[in-house]
């Protein structure tokens, strides 16, 4: 059964007043509506009723579906596209954002290269220096709500753009999740890591927590980047949330700044 608003007795002015739409919901009830109904079609997403790259039901049919205006569902998904959930193509529909799409492969790479735009270098040539099973840290454990101790899987990675290595990537998976993933796998995956996590792993990364800091690079980072010891990087570290808020990732990046720089667009 499709969610509703309110039962078919019931004006919808009552909602003002009733209880909040469900325990998953990101909207309480007292939020402006098109706050609820984007919550719903979160939930939606959440329990993958359309997968990534499907086409979501049109404004009209979901106006009818929460017995809404269509202009409601219109800024919900306006919301919803705004950050990189939904993604709206003149003339055709709405769907369900994908890492393998060009404008979302970069969501969470704020590095751009000095002498271009984010992309313009082409796709970077990855090199799997690492990948192997092993127990959790606490540090990694508290990170991805496991137990110090439980199986991770440890990546490490190097990015080279334009024949240049630039990022250095060390990556914790909790294993369960990524049965079956292996350095050879990833080698031969041609997109996008997280588009490896949603097609082969049903698992889509929608958000991101960072801290950011300048380090020195140590001996075994130097070499790896090619840069002398003690050259000055970027230390970005990273935690990925799927929809249902689990953490499933967590990155740490060291980047080289001398030809890029962090771009962030805040407000």
């Amino acid at each position: 059964m499709q969610p509703t608003l309110a039962p078919p007795d019931e004006p919808i002015e009552a909602l003002a007043e009733s209880p909040p739409l469900t325990n998953q919901a990101v909207a309480p009830a007292f939020s402006p509506l098109y706050q609820q109904i984007k919550g719903l079609i979160l939930n939606s997403l959440r329990e993958g009723q359309w997968k990534p790259g499907e086409m979501i039901p049109s404004e009209i049919e979901l106006a009818a579906r929460f017995r809404v205006s269509q202009g409601t569902v219109r800024k919900a998904i306006d919301e919803l596209a705004a950050e990189n959930l939904l993604l709206r193509r003149q003339g055709k529909g709405t769907f369900v954002a994908t890492h393998a799409e060009q404008q979302v492969q970069f969501r969470f790479l704020k590095l751009v290269p000095d002498s271009g735009s984010r992309g313009s270098e082409g796709p970077a040539k990855r090199e799997i220096v690492e990948c192997r099973r092993t127990s959790a840290s606490t540090e990694v454990a508290k990170a991805l709500a496991l137990r110090a101790g439980d199986a991770v899987l440890q990546i490490r990675r190097v990015l080279s753009f334009a024949g240049t290595p630039t990022i250095l990537e060390d990556i914790w998976l909790p294993a369960a999740p990524f049965k079956g993933l292996t350095a050879e796998r990833l080698s031969n995956y041609q997109g996008a890591m997280y588009a490896l996590f949603e097609t082969e792993f049903n698992l889509r990364m929608v958000r991101a927590k960072e801290k950011i800091r300048a380090i020195a690079a140590t001996d075994n980072q130097h070499q790896l980047l090619n840069v002398a010891p003690g050259t000055p990087l970027l230390s970005v570290q990273r935690v990925a949330y799927t929809y249902k808020d689990e953490p499933m990732e967590l990155r740490h990046g060291y980047y080289r700044t001398d030809t890029h720089y962090y771009h962030n667009e805040l407000g």
